[in-house]
């Protein structure tokens, strides 16, 4: 399996509902370092997983809107707990978006699947993996 991962980083506050949260509850800020690893099983006409440097600007483009802002607030977060488990899948499920709609080039549907990770912390880090294709 080829794989091709880009990065960019987030900083949002939010806060979570329940005790196990402890402190977290209240709000407070994190920075989210965001990885996404593209992977299929052939490179594609052009000998590549994906465009870098589109693969690159699509994911800036898709954390724009989460980027310094408070996630409680966000409409389509309402009433959710936005874990970094959580927010690794919001991030995989606007990337498929992407790719389905075309913005990663006609080479990009050839993926089979993607892992997105968001590293909370030197010491920590939650992951979401999806298949894209059936092969």
């Amino acid at each position: 399996m080829y794989t091709v991962t880009v990065r960019d980083h987030i900083m949002v506050a939010h806060s979570f509902r329940g005790d196990v949260f402890g402190p977290a509850q209240r709000l407070h800020g994190a920075t989210f370092i965001v990885d996404v690893e593209f992977r299929r099983s052939d490179l594609d006409p052009n000998n590549i997983v994906v465009d870098i440097g589109l693969a690159t600007n699509v994911l800036h483009q898709e954390l724009a809107p989460l980027n310094f802002r408070n996630l409680d607030e966000l409409p389509e977060f309402s009433g959710r707990n936005t874990t970094t488990e959580f927010l690794a899948h919001a991030v995989f499920t606007r990337m498929v978006a992407a790719i389905r709609r075309g913005a990663l080039g006609p080479g990009a549907l050839g993926i089979a699947s993607i892992r997105v990770t968001l590293h909370e912390s030197h010491v920590a880090a939650a992951s979401f993996e999806g298949r894209l294709i059936e092969h």
